[in-house]
């Protein structure tokens, strides 16, 4: 009798380390913390304390906690810098051969000719018999000869 294995689920779950905080968490948190100790330290002023170390702690509690559609808020970010890094969906226009881009390039971007349609011959036949004889004679065979063509 085959052995059993324990295939292992829950794979996207991240691992819980204190209480209800996973290790992503913590650390976001532990270094959300630093900083506002940091501004404290510089600056040793309440004022300044709750100018600079409230906001921190409030998108380091977002980093931390919030989730989009299920994904966590620094996937989304990260989305989000991509996209105003590289904004523009670039589309291969397959309809333009390499002259007509080549003709457009020397008028400034238009397009001087309007795109052809190559349209396939239609098949007559089926095909899948003469490809299996050409492999299995290695080549010799010739549909063109049995047919008279």
């Amino acid at each position: 009798m085959p052995e059993q294995f324990v295939v292992p689920q829950f794979l996207d779950v991240e691992s819980k380390i204190i209480g209800p905080i996973t290790a992503r968490q913590f650390i976001i948190l532990l270094a959300t913390l630093m900083l506002d100790f940091l501004v404290y330290r510089i600056f040793l002023s309440l004022l300044a304390v709750l100018g600079l170390g409230i906001p921190i702690l409030a998108i380091g509690l977002i980093f931390a906690f919030a989730k989009v559609n299920g994904q966590p808020f620094h996937y989304i970010m990260l989305s989000m810098i991509q996209t105003f890094r590289k904004p523009f969906i670039r589309v291969w226009d397959k309809t333009v051969d390499d002259s007509q881009l080549k003709a457009s390039i020397k008028n400034d971007g238009e397009v001087v000719a309007e795109p052809v349609e190559k349209k396939k011959k239609p098949i007559e036949r089926s095909h899948l018999s003469d490809v299996s004889l050409i492999v299995n004679t290695g080549g010799a065979y010739s549909p063109d000869e049995e047919y008279g063509q």
